[in-house]
C-alpha cells in the first residue's frame, strides 16, 4: 500500500519510495474528481501513484496533468512511463526542460556522469521520452485550469535554470520542488519544522536562489510543499533560515580557489559542518552521525553543486 499523507483543499503526499521511506514526495491535487500530479519521481514510484490514485478513487483517465517542477530524475525520471498509463494527461514543463523531456538523451547522459551508469540503471532505469503533442511549456506566468481550480506557474531558478514553483490558487499554497530546500521529517521537533539548501550538481545559483526564495514569500503562501518531503509552513522563518544558509553554502564556496585533488573533500567537510551546525541551533532530535545519514546524498550532492559553481565562475 501506498504511503499518502492528506492535507486540505485536496492535496495529498505520495511517498515517491526513491531511496528511502520519505525521501521524496510526490503531490497529488484533486479538484472535483479531476487531478494533477506534480514531479513523478522514477520509474518504480509509477505503482505507487497508480496505487494512490485507486485508493482515491480516480480512474487514470481522470488525471488531466503530470506537472513538472523541474526535470531532475529523481523529480521527472518517471515521466514518460506514467503518462503511457494516463491517457489524457498533458504534461507541464519549464520551457529550458521540454526538450529534454521529449528526447531525454542528454539528461540520462548528465545523470550518468554524476551518478555513473551502472547506479542510473538501478536507481532509475530506462527513461522514457513524452509525445511532444502531450508537453506544455510553462514559462513565468503561465497557467492551467484543473477542473475550474488555477494552477500558476512562476521561473523560479537557483537549484536549477530550468525550475518553476506552481501556486494553486484555491488554497494559496505552493509547489516548491527543490527551491525552498529540503525538509525531512526526521529533523521535526514538537511540530516545529527545519529547512536546508539543496545545491544540485550542476546549475547552483546563489543569488538566483535569493530571488526565487523572495519571490515565494512574495506569494504570501499559506503552507509549501517541498519535494523532500511535502508541506512545510512558518514560511517565513524558514524562508530566513534558507537565504542565511544559502549564504553560508556560498561563502564556503568562495573559500575554495584551486582545483585541486582535494578540493572535493574539503567541500564536502564545509557542507557537513554547515548542517552539523544547523542540528545544534536547532537542537534536532537526531545525532550528528543520524544527521549525516539523513544527508549522506544530499552532502555530495551540494559539495558537487559548489565546485560547478566556483569553475563557472572562473572560466
Amino acid at each position: 500500500m501506498s504511503d499518502v499523507i492528506d492535507y486540505e483543499f485536496g492535496i495529498s503526499a505520495i511517498d515517491s519510495g526513491y531511496q528511502r521511506s520519505r525521501l521524496a514526495a510526490i503531490h497529488l491535487i484533486i479538484e472535483n474528481g479531476r487531478a494533477a500530479i506534480v514531479d513523478t519521481g522514477v520509474n518504480s514510484s509509477v505503482p505507487h501513484v497508480l496505487e494512490a490514485l485507486r485508493m482515491k478513487g480516480i480512474a487514470p483517465a481522470q488525471v488531466d496533468y503530470v506537472v513538472l517542477t523541474h526535470i531532475h530524475l529523481d523529480h521527472a525520471g518517471g515521466a514518460g512511463l506514467l503518462l503511457n498509463h494516463l491517457p489524457n494527461a498533458m504534461l507541464t514543463v519549464h520551457p529550458r526542460g521540454a526538450r529534454h523531456i521529449v528526447d531525454p538523451a542528454k539528461l540520462i547522459a548528465s545523470t550518468k556522469a554524476v551518478y555513473g551508469a551502472a547506479a542510473m540503471a538501478r536507481i532509475y532505469g530506462q527513461i522514457e521520452p513524452v509525445a511532444r503533442g502531450r508537453v506544455i511549456e510553462t514559462p513565468h506566468g503561465a497557467a492551467i485550469d484543473l477542473n475550474g481550480r488555477q494552477l500558476v506557474f512562476y521561473d523560479t531558478p537557483g537549484h536549477a535554470r530550468h525550475h518553476v514553483c506552481v501556486f494553486d490558487e484555491k488554497s494559496q499554497h505552493v509547489f516548491a520542488g527543490d527551491t525552498f530546500g529540503l525538509s525531512y521529517r526526521e529533523l521535526d521537533l514538537n511540530g516545529r519544522q527545519f529547512v536546508f539548501p539543496t545545491s544540485s550538481p550542476t546549475q547552483f545559483d546563489p543569488a538566483a536562489a535569493h530571488r526565487s526564495l523572495d519571490l515565494i514569500v512574495g506569494l504570501q503562501p499559506r503552507a509549501i510543499y517541498v519535494t523532500h518531503y511535502s508541506q512545510v509552513r512558518e514560511i517565513t522563518r524558514l524562508a530566513d533560515d534558507m537565504h542565511r544558509l544559502v549564504a553560508a553554502h556560498e561563502q564556503l564556496a568562495r573559500t575554495e580557489t584551486g582545483a585541486d585533488s582535494a578540493r572535493h573533500a574539503r567541500l564536502t567537510a564545509g557542507v557537513t559542518e554547515l548542517l552539523l551546525q544547523e542540528a545544534e541551533r536547532h537542537g534536532w532530535p537526531l545525532t550528528g552521525a543520524q544527521v549525516i545519514e539523513v544527508f549522506a546524498g544530499d552532502i555530495e550532492l551540494n559539495a558537487q553543486g559548489l565546485a560547478i559553481w566556483i569553475d563557472s565562475r572562473a572560466a
